[in-house]
């Protein structure tokens, strides 16, 4: 809901716990709750602009404003939910080619016919190897500045700067290769080379009666 003309693909799982007619039941239940739940998001930043323009001081929220506009103008397309069991191979296989499907389609992914210049190229070959080298922390974190100069030291990369490092950050960012959360003050100068070292961070964290299993401990 904050990412900029983000696309979100549902997942129903374990439909082998359920009934043959109680899958598809299911499924319209939870797309017509995201529905609903689009619709009141949109309603509650239209009430929450309306209250800070007609504050009697609206200049001491303009950050406010801003913000809840920009949120207001972020699209968010819902694709059809897809009921998987995970113990099926080829219903594994279904979800991988429905992904492959939409990801190809131009309107929904308008990158996929981007022509890139051959420097972006460049330099996700050589993000993708410092990743990977023995050297690179288990973690995957590593500073913007220093990551600069480690693909300077690449003879093809001996020109790069550091605004275009930051336009190939983003791109890389938005196909998944890295994350950059460079609109988060405390995080602008820390490139995560390994995404899925926030993805185990995220799976300890968030997960199902976490605070119910923190309150039980003593």
């Amino acid at each position: 809901m904050r990412v900029p003309n983000s696309v979100v693909l549902p997942v129903g799982t374990h439909v082998d716990c359920c009934q043959e007619e109680e899958v598809e039941e299911k499924r319209h239940d939870i797309m017509a709750k995201i529905t609903a739940m689009l619709v009141e998001r949109k309603s509650n930043l239209a009430h929450f602009i309306n209250n800070l323009e007609d504050n009697e001081e609206p200049e001491f929220y303009v950050d406010q404003w801003e913000r809840l506009k920009e949120m207001e103008s972020c699209t968010l397309t819902i694709l059809n939910l897809i009921a998987v069991n995970c113990t099926e191979h080829r219903d594994i296989k279904k979800l991988e080619a429905t992904i492959l499907e939409h990801v190809k389609n131009e309107e929904l992914f308008p990158e996929v016919v981007r022509v890139l210049p051959p420097i972006y190229r460049q330099v996700e070959a050589a993000i993708t190897d410092i990743a990977q080298s023995e050297e690179m922390a288990g973690h995957g974190m590593m500073d913007l500045q220093y990551l600069l100069s480690k693909l300077s030291q690449c003879k093809h990369l001996a020109s790069l700067g550091r605004e275009l490092l930051q336009d190939i950050l983003r791109y890389l960012h938005r196909i998944g290769l890295v994350v950059w959360y460079e609109e988060i003050k405390h995080l602008e100068s820390t490139v995560f080379l390994q995404p899925t070292f926030l993805i185990t961070m995220f799976k300890l964290l968030v997960r199902y009666r976490l605070v119910q299993q923190l309150e039980s401990i003593s």
